[in-house]
């Protein structure tokens, strides 16, 4: 295992390093939160796949082709098709508006107050997302070193938090590169084929195996109709993935880079559920199936291909840890700590007199809940628990407020604060009664918060005027705060 030691720590080793690259870079409140809105194509395509394809879509979708074959495709696709809906319908608009967070859309379009209340329930899906990122650093690092669950979650998170904290959007995108090239050489490139051929082809894989491992609904209907309201209508709108669509340097790299990005995740999709199917051919008894990957991956690569996959994964859960640290960072600074502190203006501006650093105070953020996020991943063990937990409270309390916004010009501020209450609190009240993992939370909670925000904004005043003039002028890409126009118009990448 020397050599495959030696690859994973030149890797961990180079993330640091440029993590003290970003640093350097990073000088303004817009090039460490959103790089500067100045990605171009190529850049912004790789990190956007990144984030999104983590842990859950590399061991969890291997885990789901062992369990049901093809089919378990279905849960990566899911995020691939929502990665796809927001570029080509929304990412254009999403970028015009020139904002750091998905409240500071809320409070555009509805003319405040609904920034804490949304807040509070995206900081919790980003701290529950960048938790279970950071639990899969223990399953990765146990395949590497034999090492003790709560020391290699240290050790991980450790990692992440300081190239994240150091350089901030623009060290997480130079990693999320690496990571992204990693990963397609580890997973597409070497894994892929080679589990298919030790399985004996696919002819041998279909001979040995049930036939419904090759039913593309073998999942089960129900199942992928929940998978594609949790993660379809998810990646819509979670912070880690607005923040990412933030930097990009034009509507159309936003628009096109993302479809780039959704597209590859389809690909990726596929390569997880078939390299499950050729586990359960070598491994048909594992006693987990989420040591599907990690299993083929140690038995069946060869010394320094073992290793750089293990660095894929490794890459994959990096990723989407950085993405939704900052991402937790982001909004519990700006949208939380900063307005109840009163120190922020309507457009997002600091009073005059609040002569603080505004990178230093990011910076000390994404280092506060680094910590706490790392201290959540040691006290809990379930990662599929905690990831529902994220994304019933964001599907259920915040989507219908944020596409409301968008497509409805007859909402109100009250309907969706109404809206994010009654849906985060049915949410709540429904998983503690039918249970975390059950599907009726989301139905029902994403129902309930539909209801409240159709019926409260029809029951209370139109939306003021000129607030909607100023939404629609800055939807159209005019009326940014003088940062944002003042940004260099060069793109990177």
């Amino acid at each position: 295992m020397a050599v495959d030691y030696t690859v994973i720590v030149v890797y961990l080793a180079g993330m640091l390093a440029m993590g003290w690259w970003g640093m350097r870079r990073a000088k303004s409140k817009s090039e460490f939160l959103v790089a500067g809105r100045r990605l171009g194509p190529a850049m912004y395509s790789g990190t956007m796949a990144a984030i999104v394809l983590g842990g859950a879509s590399t061991i969890g979708g291997v885990g789901l082709g062992y369990q049901y074959g093809l089919s378990g495709a279905w849960m990566v696709f899911a995020i691939g098709l929502g990665l796809l809906a927001l570029s080509v319908f929304f990412s254009a608009r999403i970028a015009r508006l020139k904002v750091y967070t998905v409240s500071e859309m809320l409070d555009l379009r509805y003319g405040g107050r609904a920034g804490v209340i949304s807040g509070v329930v995206m900081w919790a899906y980003t701290l529950m997302l960048a938790v279970t990122s950071t639990i899969a650093y223990a399953t990765i690092f146990d395949v590497l070193f034999d090492m003790n669950r709560t020391l290699a979650i240290i050790i991980g998170g450790s990692i992440v938090v300081a190239y994240s904290t150091l350089g901030g959007m623009w060290s997480i995108t130079l990693t999320d590169m690496v990571q992204f090239v990693v990963k397609t050489v580890g997973v597409l490139l070497l894994l892929l084929p080679i589990a298919v051929i030790k399985a004996g082809g696919f002819s041998e894989m279909k001979a040995k195996l049930p036939t419904e491992y090759f039913d593309p609904l073998g999942i089960g209907g129900e199942t992928i109709f929940t998978y594609v309201l949790i993660y379809t209508f998810g990646m819509l709108i979670g912070q880690d993935i607005w923040q990412r669509v933030f930097t990009a340097g034009s509507d159309k790299t936003a628009k096109w880079g993302g479809t780039v990005a959704g597209t590859y995740c389809l690909v990726y999709a596929l390569a997880g559920a078939v390299i499950g199917t050729a586990a359960k051919v070598l491994y048909p008894t594992l006693p987990s199936t989420d040591t599907a990957f990690a299993t083929i991956v140690k038995d069946e690569l060869p010394v320094g291909v073992r290793g750089l996959v293990l660095a894929a994964a490794l890459a994959a859960v990096m990723s989407t840890s950085s993405g939704a640290l900052i991402a937790c960072a982001t909004v519990a600074n700006n949208d939380i700590w900063s307005k109840l502190r009163g120190a922020v203006r309507r457009d997002g501006g600091v009073r005059d007199g609040e002569a603080h650093d505004e990178v230093k105070g990011n910076r000390l953020f994404i280092l506060v809940m680094g910590v706490a996020v790392i201290c959540t991943a040691i006290a809990l063990n379930n990662v599929v628990e905690a990831l529902t937990v994220a994304y019933n409270l964001l599907v259920g309390g915040l989507l219908v407020p944020i596409l409301g916004g968008l497509l409805w010009k007859r909402g109100t501020v009250h309907g969706a604060l109404a809206s994010v209450v009654v849906g985060g609190l049915a949410v709540v009240g429904l998983m503690a009664t039918y249970g975390i993992l059950a599907n009726e939370p989301v139905y029902y909670g994403l129902l309930s918060s539909l209801a409240a925000y159709v019926i409260v904004s029809l029951a209370t005043p139109a939306t003021d005027p000129a607030v909607l003039a100023a939404w629609r002028e800055r939807l159209a890409g005019r009326g940014a705060d003088a940062e944002a126009e003042a940004e260099p118009a060069a793109v990177v990448a």
